[in-house]
């Protein structure tokens, strides 16, 4: 059963899904077009594997949706305004002082 998400989760699924950079590179992808796991495993150079568990977190975050077609399955953005999201953060400015970083970024793995 579906439930609606309220707006601290949503932002919660989304940064986690984020955290990750071979997320990202795949969401950006997907931005560009809707693609099947082997050529986007391809296209980004990881294993199936490897990336089929980042599609799995995707889907669970509710970010990518599934599209059968025929015998395979493509994957696409849940909602093409994802699309544009992902280009306004890409774009916007983040004020970053470049001497700081955070007390905790070799632990935590930010900044």
């Amino acid at each position: 059963m579906l439930s609606v998400a309220t707006d601290i989760e949503v932002l919660a699924r989304f940064g986690r899904a984020l955290a990750d950079p071979i997320r990202c590179r795949i969401l950006l992808a997907l931005r560009d077009a809707p693609a099947y796991p082997a050529d986007l495993a391809d296209a980004l150079d990881i294993s199936r594997t490897r990336l089929s568990n980042h599609l799995a977190c995707l889907r669970d975050c509710g970010l990518v949706v599934t599209a059968p077609d025929g015998r395979r399955t493509r994957y696409e953005l849940a909602d093409e305004r994802l699309g544009h999201a992902l280009d306004d953060l890409r774009t916007a400015v983040v004020a970053v002082e470049t001497d700081r970083t955070c007390p905790d970024a070799d632990e935590k793995g930010c900044c």
